[in-house]
């Protein structure tokens, strides 16, 4: 053959080279959810990729017999047309014994290259930037392949088979989506714009529901406004004026002692038909729904979807009431700043760029949003910063005590009856190389 036809049936050879090489990275990068996407929007050939990946030997194994064939006979026809070429141009300059072996190398070195360019690199990386729009172009011909190499790809697998088997290699491949392969699309969304911070910080505020107990979210004991049973009508309308919750608890003497809870509506009802608040009684008190602190916000939700209630009392192993919590502050917890009110006693108040005012009750979850850290060290062990203190320092904190972490230090500002009203948060701008020391 002449050197032009050998250099046609070569470009042939390229071409279907990086035929295979685009379908094979196309086929194995192609994102089901997206397939099925364009499946449900009519596109059939979507769905045959889906096949085609879920029985996805053949394919493989008709992809290098046609690669590992063509790749042989490029090489053949290669250093035979190539090879007499380079040899003669060699031989004005160098009649040695080396002159065979140096246009070998010239030819295969040129074959080697071509291939490598147009048949490998280029093809992969094209489908590596569209890899489902490629997947369909390509489904149809790369089918009618597999067919044609039906029979020895049939021999191939038998083998690989046998052998995977011999190994224990476990073949299924696992398509189980994870709260961290979601976490990783929110994030390169959020790099790209897709997502804005706001989005972002909300999607990932939903998925910690799931991670996030009762108390981190619940307005605590100390904070819950209650009627006694016998509460006077001024004492009633002075806290329905002062305090401007929705439902209150009714007690019989203490917290502890919890009879059910009442709604300010059905109260200010009675006020406007000027009937008398001397007494609490069955007709405005209702039932209360009484949780474990050990629930999850996520199972919270589930409870208050069945048992059509909105409030609850949070109590703990020894049948204490340690705060009340409501589908709002759940809401309040998913949403952040979108639906929090910007006031004066908010929790965590940003003095400067380096610098935090926080409070000591403030939830873990909300004190790594705001520092942005990424992990508090063995927090499943503490709710709030007040607990983190009281963990790291193995006592009741008091003012000025210190904890670095993270390259922060945490400095107790003000203590009241042994609870921590308030921290100071600081960046360090030369984290210390002891990451976590206490000091008093």
């Amino acid at each position: 053959m002449s050197l032009f036809q050998n250099i046609v049936i070569i470009l042939i050879l390229i071409a279907g080279a990086g035929f295979l090489s685009l379908t094979e990275i196309a086929l194995a990068g192609a994102r089901k959810v997206k397939l099925k996407i364009l499946a449900e929007s009519g596109d059939y050939r979507a769905q045959k990729v889906l096949d085609l990946q879920e029985n996805s030997a053949d394919f493989f194994a008709a992809s290098q017999i046609g690669l590992n064939a063509v790749a042989i006979l490029g090489g053949i026809l290669g250093e035979g047309a190539f090879r007499p070429y380079f040899l003669e141009f060699i031989r004005q300059f160098y009649q040695g014994p080396w002159a065979d072996t140096i246009g070998f190398a010239l030819s295969f070195t040129l074959v080697t290259s071509l291939f490598i360019l147009f048949a490998d690199l280029m093809p992969k990386r094209l489908a590596m930037i569209a890899p489902e729009s490629i997947a369909i172009s390509v489904i149809n011909p790369i089918q009618v392949f597999i067919k044609i190499c039906k029979p020895l790809a049939w021999f191939i697998n038998v083998i690989a088979n046998t052998l995977f088997r011999l190994f224990k290699v476990n073949t299924t491949r696992e398509d189980n989506i994870t709260f961290d392969d979601i976490s990783a699309v929110m994030d390169a969304g959020a790099q790209a714009g897709v997502l804005q911070k706001q989005e972002h910080h909300f999607i990932e505020n939903v998925f910690e529901l799931e991670e996030r107990t009762v108390p981190s979210s619940m307005t605590t004991r100390e904070n819950v406004v209650y009627f006694t049973i016998n509460e006077s009508e001024e004492s009633i309308r002075q806290k329905l004026a002062e305090f401007p919750y929705s439902k209150f608890l009714v007690c019989n003497g203490n917290i502890d002692q919890v009879i059910g809870y009442v709604d300010a509506k059905d109260i200010l009802v009675r006020i406007l038909n000027n009937q008398s608040l001397n007494q609490l009684n069955e007709s405005t008190i209702r039932n209360v729904l009484t949780i474990p602190d050990t629930l999850t916000l996520s199972e919270l939700l589930d409870r208050f979807r069945s048992t059509k209630e909105k409030f609850a009392v949070v109590i703990n192993e020894y049948a204490l009431v340690v705060g009340v919590i409501t589908l709002s502050d759940i809401m309040i917890t998913v949403m952040g700043d979108w639906v929090t009110p910007m006031e004066e006693d908010q929790q965590i108040i940003k003095r400067d760029a380096d610098s935090w005012l926080i409070e000591g009750s403030t939830p873990i979850e909300d004190l790594k949003h705001a520092l942005e850290i990424d992990e508090m060290p063995e927090e499943e062990n503490y709710e709030t910063l007040a607990g983190f203190m009281m963990y790291k320092l193995r006592k009741i904190p008091r003012p000025a005590d210190i904890v670095m972490h993270g390259g922060y230090k945490f400095e107790v500002v003000d203590v009241d009856h042994f609870k921590i009203d308030q921290l100071l948060v600081t960046r360090l701008l030369e984290p210390n190389k002891n990451n976590e020391e206490e000091s008093e």
